[in-house]
């Protein structure tokens, strides 16, 4: 199963070392290398996520996830969507931007008469509404997971008073919008206030629509039994309409949680074809793997707490988007919160089995809670 699922994922990483190899020699390999494990390191709370939604797909969803998704992914947000940053805040046409990107000049006036900033400072520039419109999107998502009544909670002392106050209609998007505006009056720089704040609200409004759409057309598609759920609805092997936005809340939820990527891979590499091979053709594909494997092995069933500890490293992370809208923020931070409140809860879930080995139903909406403390 192991070699089925990542079989492709080798081969694509072999091509990419090969192809980079040919590119740009053994420095352009190591870049490669690096940008990979930045990628997957960045993603793994991803990969729960995801899975998470698409064992609530039906095949045909799943297969549309993992290949169109797939190419969505690599060329659209990992190659496309710097290239169409650095186009539209500096007023170059697509062929001139990426001219620029594979081809930069020593004299950036070969471009810019007025003295105006490269690819790289024009792409890093951009980061503010960036990190804005992902950071809200990604906090709508962990705010509508936490405030939630669940029957197995991970972090009781916290999570059931969330959940209680969570009661409140419409709570999530009051502590969102809250933080918009907290971010952007003490946090953004003062030239960057109103994109900031037009960005979070365009994230905010994402995130409620194609979630809304997603357990609007559940319902028409006969799911009675189906509760207000956060994030994706519960229903299971959506199909239809309902398939199609769960594919398209995907694709979001994959597009904000590379914003960070994107941005970080500047600092190590400003070459775009270096950066799609590593982030894209290698990293987002590793994701995709794990992805599946989560799905088919029935990780996050065996692993109670996974899907707890990916939501809280979500928050984690639309904090740091924030954050770092006005303050730098070190990658290697932003990676190692991920992966420690995943290991935490992973250590959980261990401890949890071998206490209580018996499976648990899982009903969200019941009262009842059981935890393991951590630490």
């Amino acid at each position: 199963m192991v070699l089925r699922i990542f079989g492709w994922s080798f081969a694509v990483t072999i091509a990419s070392l090969i192809v980079a190899a040919i590119y740009g020699g053994p420095q352009a390999v190591l870049l490669v290398v690096i940008l990979s494990i930045l990628e997957i390191s960045l993603s793994f709370d991803n990969a729960v996520i995801n899975a998470t939604v698409l064992q609530r797909m039906s095949e045909f969803w799943q297969k549309i996830f993992l290949t169109v998704g797939v190419l969505i992914a690599v060329f659209g947000m990992r190659l496309v969507f710097p290239l169409v940053i650095v186009w539209l805040a500096s007023g170059l046409g697509p062929a001139a931007a990426l001219d620029l990107a594979l081809n930069p000049p020593a004299d950036d006036a070969a471009y810019f008469p007025d003295g105006s900033p490269s690819y790289e400072t024009l792409l890093t520039d951009a980061h503010p509404q960036i990190a804005a419109f992902g950071g809200m999107f990604l906090l709508m998502l962990f705010l509508g997971f936490i405030l939630e009544e669940r029957e197995i909670t991970w972090l009781s002392w916290l999570e059931k008073p969330l959940a209680r106050i969570g009661k409140l209609d419409q709570l999530e998007v009051v502590i969102a919008g809250a933080l918009l505006l907290i971010t952007a009056a003490y946090i953004a720089p003062d030239d960057t206030v109103s994109t900031v704040m037009i960005a979070g609200v365009l994230g905010m409004i994402t995130y409620i629509a194609v979630n809304g759409l997603g357990e609007l057309f559940n319902t028409e598609e006969g799911d009675e039994d189906s509760t207000k759920s956060s994030g994706p609805t519960q229903l299971a092997k959506a199909t239809g309409k309902a398939g199609f936005f769960l594919f398209l809340y995907l694709e979001v939820l994959d597009a904000s949680f590379s914003f960070d990527g994107v941005i970080g891979a500047f600092a190590i590499t400003s070459d775009p074809i270096i950066i799609a091979l590593g982030l894209g053709f290698v990293g987002a594909m590793f994701v995709r793997s794990i992805t599946v494997f989560l799905v088919r092995k029935g990780t996050l069933s065996d692993y109670i707490y996974l899907e707890h500890g990916a939501h809280w490293a979500i928050g984690a992370l639309a904090v740091i988007l924030l954050v770092s809208i006005g303050y730098h923020v070190n990658e290697n931070v932003t990676g190692l919160v991920g992966v420690a409140l995943i290991g935490a809860a992973f250590i959980s879930s261990i401890i949890r089995n071998r206490r209580n080995p018996e499976p648990i139903a899982v009903d969200d909406h019941d009262d009842q809670a059981e935890s393991v403390p951590v630490g």
